[in-house]
């Protein structure tokens, strides 16, 4: 599968689309006073700490503390103020806890600390949260999620430091290897990573794309890596908390870190001064990459080229048309994401069997994509239409599985319950692009759906009733949306004129553009 990567650069914005065989398949967005977190690195302030959720806010400069669970923290990360080493009082200054690869429980803290953190308390085999934290103790930590919606950003104590080949863990003895290398070539690989990271301390995970690499990229990877981990020790050590030690890459230094690959055939920007920067950054961390980058000089703005700004005002809407006449339709709530396939005005095969398989296979291939290019996370419910034959539910699960493998993302899919529902989770570790382009309709609050003018009208007749008996003016006035007004001169002028004569006042009416249409207001003259 070859693909090509266009970017769109403006100060205030980056947008990134990845192209296969002509058709969008992702779009990634950065904008520069709405830049994510995940990746970075503070040195935090434990604000409280929470004994019931086994959990702690933690202040890293955010309008929202971010949370922190335990099963986050490294383990004796915070054995030098257990016992004896505790604070008088929450207030009092604290070091911060940055734990390094070669710390043990008797050199971070007393022996009656070390034998503490040594003795598990809890089923998991950890010590409880309020043991380890104390509110005002400085704390390394670094960005897993976002903060979406109300959510504060979610922490893990356990830092790691992505490089193209490699990911570093500092804090770690581990050697690892991605789970989609073929299981023949771990071992070797592994053996390699040892032999070039050995005596130095810190652990390893060799990315999917280092499947190829040379020994001597490799290498580079680990200097590379090792040189921002002095320099995040360096800054804990010298800046209070809370503070930012280490801030991720940016959108079009990822666009080679982590979308670049063997498969991709040109990688055009229409910045040269990006252009410039992403050159040098490929020129020092990814050679092979360098003639693949192209400065864009046309005429037409380079998201024209694939019509990507169609396809992203497409993926804020409901409805996803397929190409036999059936479609999708998208859901997105806070809990989760439900697609719904449909026949639609598909009645193309012999009999109704077929046409269903049919129309469900060739949904797969749409919500694969769909998925990706909305950044769709979490909890995904797909409802495909009812399938009696069991041969043709494997198919269709199956060819869902092959078009979700080429996703960059960690899928897991489930097997049809017996609804006929298929359930499955896509990690979700940003908004989504419909959270990040558009907000809640500010008529409907979201929910899609708005009174009619009828029902609007109704309202209005309960309500002057109502204030009829509690107040005695010379005249009520209706001041509502043109719809509303239209339809009580018109089809409700009896009800009106009724509601007038049994209360023996006058009502007038009065018509507000201002308004939405299920606004209205009763003024009392």
């Amino acid at each position: 599968m070859t693909q090509d990567i266009l970017i769109n650069w403006s100060p205030q914005e980056t947008r990134v689309a990845v192209v296969e065989h002509g058709a969008v398949q992702e779009v990634h967005i950065e904008r520069a006073l709405e830049r994510g977190l995940v990746g970075n690195v503070y040195l935090g302030k434990v604000a409280r700490v929470l004994p019931g959720m086994q959990s702690a806010f933690i202040d890293i400069g955010l309008e929202r503390a971010a949370f922190l669970h335990v099963a986050d923290l490294l383990p004796n990360i915070s054995a030098r103020h257990l016992g004896k080493e505790r604070p008088a009082a929450p207030a009092a200054a604290a070091a911060p806890a940055v734990p390094t690869a070669e710390a043990t429980p008797a050199t971070l803290g007393t022996p009656e600390a070390a034998e503490q953190a040594a003795a598990p308390t809890e089923a998991s085999g950890a010590l409880p949260i309020e043991r380890q934290l104390f509110e005002g103790q400085a704390l390394l930590v670094q960005v897993l999620k976002d903060p979406i919606g109300s959510k504060g950003a979610r922490l893990t104590a356990q830092i790691s430091i992505a490089g193209r080949q490699l990911v570093f863990l500092p804090q770690d003895q581990h050697l690892g290897v991605s789970q989609k290398i073929p299981p023949a070539q771990r071992e070797a690989l592994r053996q390699r990573l040892q032999a070039l990271t050995a005596g130095e301390g810190g652990g390893f995970i060799l990315r999917t794309n280092a499947e190829d690499a040379s020994d001597e990229e490799l290498a580079e990877d680990v200097a590379y890596l090792r040189k921002i981990w002095a320099h995040i020790k360096a800054a804990a050590a010298r800046l209070p908390a809370p503070s930012l030690l280490q801030q991720d890459l940016s959108l079009l230094q990822r666009v080679l870190r982590d979308l670049a690959s063997a498969e991709t055939q040109s990688i055009q920007v229409d910045s040269l001064e990006q252009f410039a920067q992403l050159q040098q950054f490929a020129r020092a961390y990814m050679p092979a990459m360098l003639e693949r980058i192209g400065h864009y000089r046309g005429e037409r703005p380079i998201f024209d080229l694939y019509q990507i700004d169609e396809e992203i005002a497409r993926a804020l809407g409901r409805r996803v048309e397929l190409k036999s006449g059936g479609y999708l339709v998208i859901d997105q709530t806070e809990a989760l994401t439900t697609i719904d396939v449909n026949t639609g005005g598909f009645v193309g095969a012999r009999n109704f069997d077929d046409t269903v398989f049919r129309t469900n296979l060739e949904a797969t291939q749409a919500i694969a994509r769909q998925l990706r290019l909305r950044n769709l996370g979490g909890i995904v419910i797909v409802d495909f239409i009812d399938m009696l034959r069991e041969a043709h539910r494997e198919a269709v699960l199956a060819e869902l599985r092959k078009q979700l493998a080429r996703d960059r993302v960690k899928t897991s899919t489930g097997a049809f319950s017996q609804l006929g529902l298929l359930e499955m989770t896509r990690k979700r570790n940003r908004e989504s692009l419909a959270q990040m382009l558009s907000e809640s309709c500010p008529t409907c609050g979201g929910s899609g759906r708005v009174k009619t003018a009828r029902s609007v009208c109704y309202d209005i007749l309960r309500e002057i009733l109502r204030e009829a008996r509690a107040f005695s003016p010379r005249e009520f006035r209706i001041v509502a949306a043109a719809p509303v007004i239209e339809l009580l001169l018109d089809e409700e002028s009896a009800h009106l004129a009724g509601l007038s004569e049994f209360i023996g006042k006058p009502i007038s009416l009065q018509s507000e553009s201002a308004l939405r249409p299920d606004q209205y207001d009763i003024v009392l003259l």
